[in-house]
């Protein structure tokens, strides 16, 4: 495996737990009235290559899950995942 897999790999994992760390973390502030985590953290948590974490966090911890209009924007964070990914294979 060359480095810059292993490089890319590693980046997609620390920010997929990453990703659904924050939805943890939502969660259970928004039960506790405590500072909640922003949608548009959420959203670029997904973005920058955590998503999959992310759909994880939220089907785990059944967060944001019945708000359609956060599922609408965490669907278009999939775009730049989705070309993340794309580069990645494509240059490897």
């Amino acid at each position: 495996m060359k480095f810059a897999d292993s490089l890319a790999l590693g980046w997609f994992a620390a920010s997929g737990l990453a990703a659904c760390l924050a939805f943890a973390l939502d969660k259970w502030r928004a039960g506790r009235a405590g500072r909640r985590v922003s949608e548009l953290t959420l959203l670029l948590l997904g973005a920058i290559g955590g998503w999959p974490g992310g759909l994880l966090g939220m089907m785990l911890f059944r967060h944001k899950t019945s708000k359609w209009t956060f599922q609408f924007k965490y669907a278009l964070a999939l775009a730049p995942f989705a070309a993340e990914v794309w580069v990645w294979f494509r240059w490897r």
